[in-house]
């Protein structure tokens, strides 16, 4: 579906240009009000992260949904999977995100969540959509909504997350370094682990409006590397500024990714006789992952990048675990969404309940060497319709004879083409994606 201002992830762009400002922020309001309350009464509960820009699209968002007669609950900084949480919580209509996840402070975005606690479906935003071109009209003033700050939001989250850890388990003697970003989790994510028994070291944890994601979080993961050698921690744990991706440090300092931290997951869903059904990766996912999945006898389907579609594949095969290398990572026997904090509590539970570090834990996957190129093109195509290039992957995927693979993906947001090939043995895998990375120049460039 094509859309106008609605992208994957909802609205998303530079502070002050558009369309993240106040006067599309206050008309986004009215017109997602307008759609929520067609069948009645409706209620909207909004969070954001840490960003200094927050504070202007939380209120011109909830003026334009107060114009519409949509009563609004302001629950301040929380994670993303925190909103999608009290959304289901709170029987509200939707619940709307004031963030831009991992990017910079400068940056910031508008998503929505459905009342079921799930991204809102194409054709409610095609709704919305419809309504910005309309003219803006308030409600009467005996109709209009009302707002009120939900001061114990942050508790009400907290205990949920702790609601996914078994109860005969506990964190105490785990030394966990826990890098929150400076975003939204700053606050919700020590009081999880702590409450829990752990001891917490925290790294990024006090934002100031303009420090979210810098240098810190699971986009830069090397700060807590160092950290948990430092302080001798059993572990680090990484968020990004909306807390809904999470990366994992070892008590070597080696990094855990997504890919890793799933299939631990999946490992120990299987020994507890709780199956997934099966795992859902993406094209970007190393093929360890899916070698890893399959010998532990579940399936495993690959989806295009992106967490909206890992959740539609998840619910295609009724499946409950899938994710991302990145740490975006989808639990859907615990919630609704991807959400760190519980992915992390996950994999506690399986160290705890094994009596095994981490980096015992993560042995169940090798990863394989992948390498890849971003070729740089005039414009955005199809690299397989054309026959040189066509030839030379058949030619390099029977070089790797099913224990690799080749991916040719076009950027969604530059004019890239992500030459990216894996294989057993990295000297191999660097020569074919250099020598297929020739063949795409040489065709498109």
């Amino acid at each position: 579906m094509t859309r106008k201002y609605f992208g994957t992830d909802g609205v998303r762009g530079k502070v002050g240009e558009d369309p993240i400002t106040p006067e599309f922020a206050l008309k986004l309001g009215w017109a997602a009000g307008k759609v929520l309350a067609r069948q009645g009464e409706a209620s909207v509960v909004v969070g954001k992260d840490t960003r200094l820009s927050g504070y202007l699209l939380e209120s011109a968002l909830e003026a334009g949904l107060s114009a519409a007669g949509v009563s609004v609950r302001l629950l301040g900084p929380m994670p993303t999977p925190a909103i999608a949480h009290l959304t289901r919580a709170f029987h509200a209509s939707a619940g709307i995100v004031i963030s831009a996840s991992h990017n910079p402070y400068y940056d910031n975005g508008i998503k929505f969540f459905g009342a079921n606690g799930k991204k809102l479906g194409d054709e409610v935003e095609a709704e919305i959509e419809a309504w910005l071109d309309k003219p803006l009209t308030i409600d009467a003033p005996d109709a209009l909504g009302k707002a009120m700050r939900q001061e114990d939001a942050r508790g009400r989250y907290i205990e949920f997350c702790k609601s996914t850890f078994p109860f005969s388990l506990s964190l105490k003697g785990l030394r966990i370094v826990l890098d929150c970003a400076h975003g939204a989790a700053y606050q919700v994510g020590p009081a999880v682990f702590t409450e829990l028994g752990a001891t917490i070291i925290k790294l990024a944890c006090e934002p100031d409006g303009l420090n979210i994601n810098r240098d810190c979080g699971s986009t830069h993961p090397e700060r807590l590397q160092q950290a948990v050698v430092e302080h001798k921690a059993d572990l680090g744990i990484a968020f990004d500024g909306d807390a809904d991706r999470v990366l994992m440090v070892d008590r070597h300092g080696e990094l855990i990714d997504g890919d890793e931290i799933i299939v631990m997951i999946a490992r120990e869903r299987l020994a507890q006789g709780q199956s997934p059904g099966g795992v859902v990766g993406t094209l970007m996912s190393n093929m360890g992952m899916e070698l890893a999945v399959r010998e532990l006898g579940l399936e495993f389907v690959r989806a295009r990048v992106g967490d909206r579609y890992v959740m539609a594949a998840l619910e295609e095969h009724g499946w409950a675990l899938g994710g991302e290398a990145s740490g975006h990572i989808v639990c859907l026997d615990k919630t609704t969404t991807g959400d760190a904090i519980v992915a992390a509590l996950q994999v506690l539970a399986a160290m705890v309940r094994s009596g095994t570090p981490l980096h015992e834990l993560r042995r169940g996957m090798r990863k394989l060497p992948q390498h890849m190129i971003n070729v740089r093109v005039a414009q955005r195509s199809d690299p397989m319709g054309i026959p040189a290039v066509g030839q030379a992957v058949k030619d390099i995927e029977r070089q790797l004879d099913g224990r690799g693979r080749v991916l040719l993906r076009a950027s969604g947001t530059e004019p890239v083409i992500r030459v990216m090939i894996e294989g057993e043995d990295e000297a191999q895998v660097l020569a074919l994606t250099q020598g297929l990375a020739e063949v795409v120049r040489g065709a498109l460039v």
